[in-house]
């Protein structure tokens, strides 16, 4: 379609490596090259920062950092021809570091746009590194005057505004737009604001992939100039995609390929955001293969199902490491869940290293009662088998934690919080018990009585976790006002909670940033989440003497 009347632009929804500038960039001339030879595309459109893959971090501070955009950038040009090429970069000049995007056409860069508004909460952390710009970037491709943005710009009216002034029939938004729950609606009806107000359609290109503790679900889309949604690329897959536009009296108008809303429901984008962030944590890191410690329990039943989901059976091995509380009910439920997903499955007792430490620690422990003190010692003899396992056979191990044990600290360091990822670190309990059934309504992986037994950690006779912990489906609301949505405790209270049970759990938070500062990072899925999310001192006298 290389008609005066018509425009093709190529989406490519890309997964990229932070920091892998040549696997990086090779890609990006593989998808620009087919993205010309087999779409005949006149241009290609990549994510937000795709040279250096995004969130670079504090690599923006090495200055051999520069010298390898350079010398990808340059690859690129000499690379690629008779296709316009709009990628995100970082460029670096007399005036500082932008974060950018280069428009390149036959071996030039014709063209940078340079973002506006620098994200500075949340994960974000642009300021440290950026400056800030101010001029429009619009560019002719094909005949049509395109403005280029970058990601936070269309969450301003200004940006896009300046664009319209500057002659711009269809904006191009490059964006890095991480998951969480319910992020899509969010970044539709803020696309639709810019559209109203300014009667432009826009291509918003997002990245796919998992990044250490976050998730870029992919999800881009294309609005016309009415605000309606004319094409929708897969969430969660990378791909290349081709955009069609009709020019009409100088207006842009894109062609209509799928228009539906989406029928995937919350906890499935939920599940599949689990899936690909330990497929991209486990590769990215150079694994293969993982391994779990399997308890019989719902937490860690979900984190096998995702492991497998995420890698094969093949590279997924369990062990189930019974004490002299494990219930056979326990031992049942584990290997018949390892029987179903056919993973390599072992039953490692842990009675004999148990008793071996407290004989060593007998003189230690005189004249003291039985505490806590062995349930951890519990939890820390399977720590130590699982990362035996790790290091003799380099295969990751997977935590099972959840949300609200992390919130709390119901979980032992060194013990069940010892491992390379935690897969349910952002997922409450309650959340837990849905993505369960969820994933069973696909097939039926999680067998039904670890879904409906009483959840217990199973390191003292008849042990419940409502023996330590209000019912989950309190907890859990009061940790999404506290930890989410920064309500205090008188808000709490008024919201209907036992001002005593409010207390106790908000004094467990602050007491455990400790145990959270060393966990495992773990997979962001809420709006909220532990790790570069919540940032909270250590020490700290804020909950003494508690009024909020």
């Amino acid at each position: 379609m290389n008609s005066l009347s018509s425009l093709r632009i190529a989406v490519a929804q890309c997964n990229l490596l932070v920091g892998d500038l040549q696997g990086n960039v090779a890609q990006i001339i593989e998808l620009t090259n087919k993205a010309r030879d087999e779409l005949n595309a006149h241009a290609i459109v990549f994510p937000e920062l795709a040279l250096t893959g995004y969130p670079p971090e504090d690599l923006l501070l090495r200055p051999g950092m520069y010298e390898r955009v350079e010398e990808a950038m340059t690859r690129l040009k000499q690379s690629v021809q008779n296709i316009d090429v709009i990628v995100g970069f970082p460029e670096k000049t007399d005036t500082g570091i932008y974060n950018a995007a280069a428009i390149i056409r036959n071996g030039d860069i014709i063209n940078v746009a340079r973002k506006h508004y620098l994200p500075n909460y949340s994960v974000f952390d642009e300021q440290r590194y950026f400056v800030s710009a101010n001029e429009a970037c619009v560019v002719d491709i094909n005949g049509t005057p395109i403005g280029i943005s970058i990601c936070e710009d269309i969450w301003y009216p200004e940006p896009i505004a300046q664009l319209r002034d500057a002659g711009a029939q269809l904006i191009l938004n490059l964006n890095a737009s991480p998951f969480h729950k319910n992020k899509g609606q969010e970044r539709e009806n803020i696309v639709e604001q810019r559209i109203k107000e300014n009667s432009l359609p826009i291509v918003y290109t997002n990245l796919v992939g998992g990044q250490d503790e976050l998730v870029f679900d992919g999800a881009s889309f294309v609005m016309n100039a009415d605000g309606h949604i004319t094409q929708r690329m897969p969430e969660f897959e990378d791909g290349l995609f081709a955009v069609d536009f009709e020019i009409q009296d100088h207006k842009v108008i894109p062609v209509v390929v799928d228009s539906k809303t989406p029928t995937t429901t919350e906890d499935a984008r939920i599940y599949q955001a689990l899936v690909l962030g330990v497929r991209d944590f486990v590769h990215k890191n150079g694994f293969k293969d993982v391994i779990i410690g399997l308890s019989g329990g719902i937490d860690s039943a979900l984190t096998l199902a995702i492991a497998v989901d995420a890698l094969g059976p093949e590279h997924v091995e369990a062990v189930m490491m019974p004490s002299q509380y494990t219930t056979d009910m326990s031992v049942e439920d584990a290997a018949g869940q390892a029987n179903i997903l056919g993973i390599e499955y072992h039953v490692l007792p842990i009675k004999a290293s148990f008793d071996a430490f407290l004989e060593t620690l007998s003189r230690e422990f005189e004249g003291r009662p039985v505490d806590t003190t062995e349930e951890n010692i519990q939890a820390r003899c399977r720590g130590i088998l699982l990362m035996a396992i790790s290091n003799k056979k380099h295969k990751m191990v997977l935590t099972t934690g959840n949300k609200s044990e992390m919130a709390v600290g119901y979980a032992t360091l060194y013990g069940d919080m010892a491992g390379g990822y935690d897969v349910l670190k952002d997922v409450p309990k309650t959340l837990v018990y849905q993505l369960s059934e969820y994933r069973n309504s696909i097939s039926r992986v999680i067998p039904q009585r670890v879904i409906d037994r009483p959840p217990s950690a199973e390191l003292a006779p008849d042990q419940q976790d409502t023996d330590s912990l209000p019912p989950y489906d309190i907890l859990d609301d009061i940790l999404e006002r506290y930890v989410e949505k920064d309500q205090g405790l008188e808000d709490i209270v008024a919201a209907g909670f036992e001002r005593d049970t409010v207390l106790k759990v908000l004094t467990l938070v602050d007491r455990n940033e400790y145990k959270r500062r060393q966990a495992a990072p773990g997979i962001r899925i809420s709006p909220r989440a532990f790790g570069r999310d919540r940032r909270y001192p250590i020490c700290s006298g804020y909950g003494r003497n508690r009024k909020s």
